[in-house]
């Protein structure tokens, strides 16, 4: 069985689907559980802030808020039993899913589990898939979790 499931969370309700198969999975394997958070500073910038404004009150603010949703997940785990690790990264110039992929290795984990818009046609084409690529590039098994229509629309 797997022992260390990494899950990548970006606060979207497939990542938190994602999470809870995770939850689910460890709980059956007594495994651990490492949640990553990758930030995206572009998309927290309009390009238009002062070197000052975005290093003291921009970027301190987008660090903070992925911090925050780490340490919800792994309250939530750990008030069920599960060992939790968070990792909270900063993209560059690599993709998101390179990233995820590098930290399977770096965490030693063996699953990753995450969460797909499911994306079709036009839409995946404009957006791309990162889950797509993860699955692509990564050294170990990944699940992609997806809602169910019915789900996804609120119903």
């Amino acid at each position: 069985m797997y022992s260390r499931l990494l899950v990548p969370l970006d606060g979207s309700p497939t990542a938190l689907l994602a999470l809870e198969h995770a939850a689910a999975l460890a709980r059956m394997s007594g495994g651990a559980v490492v949640l990553l958070h990758v930030i995206e500073p572009m998309r927290h910038s309009s390009g238009f802030e002062r070197p000052k404004v975005y290093i003291e009150d921009v970027r301190p603010r987008f660090l903070a808020a992925g911090q925050a949703l780490l340490d919800e997940a792994a309250e939530r785990l750990r008030a069920d039993g599960i060992e939790v690790e968070t990792v909270l990264l900063e993209s560059s110039v690599e993709r998101v899913s390179e990233q995820i992929a590098k930290q399977a290795e770096a965490s030693r984990c063996d699953l990753v589990i995450l969460g797909t818009h499911g994306r079709r046609g036009v839409g995946r084409l404009l957006l791309g898939s990162d889950a797509e690529a993860v699955a692509r590039i990564a050294p170990v098994p990944v699940m992609l979790v997806r809602q169910m229509r019915g789900e996804a629309a609120g119903q």
